[in-house]
């Protein structure tokens, strides 16, 4: 079975092995994770840290995330508002509360 780890991990990982205090297999052994991923994560870690800066802070992903909630909280906005609309027009009519 396969270990996943999650971004903070892999770049603090990373971050401590571009450091140079330690080698790569102390690195590995103080974490438990194999000396080829630290290797990798530190390749991984050099080669994407332009890209930081051409993003603007924000990922695609978190713009993406952002988007669909904005349109979701409007979605239920707009339902509460039809909701209270047909709750009011149901009284207007039955002269009641609608039963649940």
């Amino acid at each position: 079975m396969r270990k996943r780890y999650d971004k903070a991990f892999k770049a603090k990982v990373a971050l401590e092995a571009l450091k140079g205090e330690k080698t790569v297999q102390e690195i590995a052994t103080t974490y438990q994770v194999g000396a080829a991923l630290v290797a990798l994560w530190k390749k991984e870690l050099v080669e994407g840290a332009s890209s930081i800066f051409e993003r603007g802070g924000k990922d695609k992903e978190a713009q993406e995330l952002e988007r669909k909630q904005e349109e979701l909280y409007k979605q239920v906005g707009k339902l509460q508002v039809e909701n209270e609309f047909l709750k009011k027009k149901y009284r207007q009519l039955y002269g009641s509360e609608p039963p649940l």
